[in-house]
């Protein structure tokens, strides 16, 4: 088993970490709130650290799940960043969703350091994170890859090589531009079958099993007729994931006019006061038809 460094223990990290534990590494964790690390410990056993640098500093393998790219050059490349003890040949995993451009930064500078680096965002939400049962999207060398698949597969149902450095993080904006749209789609289809005074068990029933299904058809559809919207992935990370789709695709000429759009819907949910409920609250913004009421 491997000595494992595992920085951020958010809704994602947390479950990933335990699932690392739980399959026999021998983990060391920080986060920059003592109190998570610390209870996380007491669930799993390992050990806290007070840096990025010394949970690296006897590690085979860090991996990072943190915020934005400003979080994770701190951990990586600040003054108590984990590259500065990881051992040459070490390899770092950033399961992070952030910007192509960093991902390629550090992958670079791992290399100058004799270090592996692969970016890794995921899908699958806290969900699957919990389960077990996360899409990985990786960028980096054959070798880095092959290393870090061993690794994830405790916590992974699916992990795909997408191509060199930053292939991963161009990878999750695909994955990000796609869900906008289907769920802008879906948040229509729900209005309109209300206003139509369907019962909407039957519609779903009726349309989910044709080429309108999808998986926030089957996970969104009923709560979202309910108003539900406590899950794990915050309008506040979308709108954060769109802008750095966005940003990309004005670096390589891409028009991305729906996930434009729909991420100014967001902007309005959010100024409805619905910044951390989940990306399927994109509905509140359509009035309900009054047939519904």
């Amino acid at each position: 088993m491997a000595k494992i460094a595992f920085i951020g223990l958010g809704i994602m990290g947390a479950p990933m970490a335990g699932h690392l534990a739980k399959a026999g590494h021998d983990l060391t964790v920080f986060n920059r709130s003592m109190g998570k690390s610390q209870a996380w410990v007491e669930r799993y056993g390992g050990e806290a650290a007070t840096s990025p640098a010394q949970a690296a500093s006897e590690a085979d393998v860090v991996l990072a799940c943190v915020g934005t790219d400003d979080d994770l050059a701190e951990i990586t490349t600040g003054r108590d960043g984990a590259f500065r003890t990881l051992r040459a040949g070490g390899l770092f995993i950033d399961h992070t969703t952030v910007s192509a451009r960093i991902a390629r930064t550090l992958d670079a500078e791992a290399t100058a350091r004799g270090l592996h680096f692969v970016d890794a965002p995921v899908s699958g939400g806290q969900a699957g994170a919990e389960k077990g049962a996360l899409s990985v999207m990786c960028g980096g060398s054959d070798a880095a890859i092959n290393a870090a698949r061993i690794v994830m597969q405790p916590y992974a149902a699916r992990i795909v090589h997408c191509g060199p450095a930053g292939a991963g993080q161009t990878t999750k904006m695909a994955n990000q531009i796609a869900i906008a749209g289907v769920l802008q789609g879906l948040s229509e289809a729900l209005r309109f079958a209300q206003g139509s005074g369907l019962d909407l068990s039957r519609v779903h029933e009726a349309i989910s099993g044709g080429a309108a299904q999808s998986w926030q058809m089957d996970n969104r559809w009923a709560t979202m007729a309910e108003d539900q919207f406590d899950f794990g992935f915050a309008i506040d990370w979308m709108r954060k994931d769109l802008g750095l789709a966005l940003d990309e695709a004005r670096t390589i000429g891409a028009a991305l006019p729906v996930t434009a759009l729909v991420d100014q819907f967001y902007a309005e949910v959010q100024a409805m006061g619905g910044a951390r409920q989940d990306t399927s609250a994109l509905v509140r913004r359509l009035p309900r038809p009054w047939k519904s009421h």
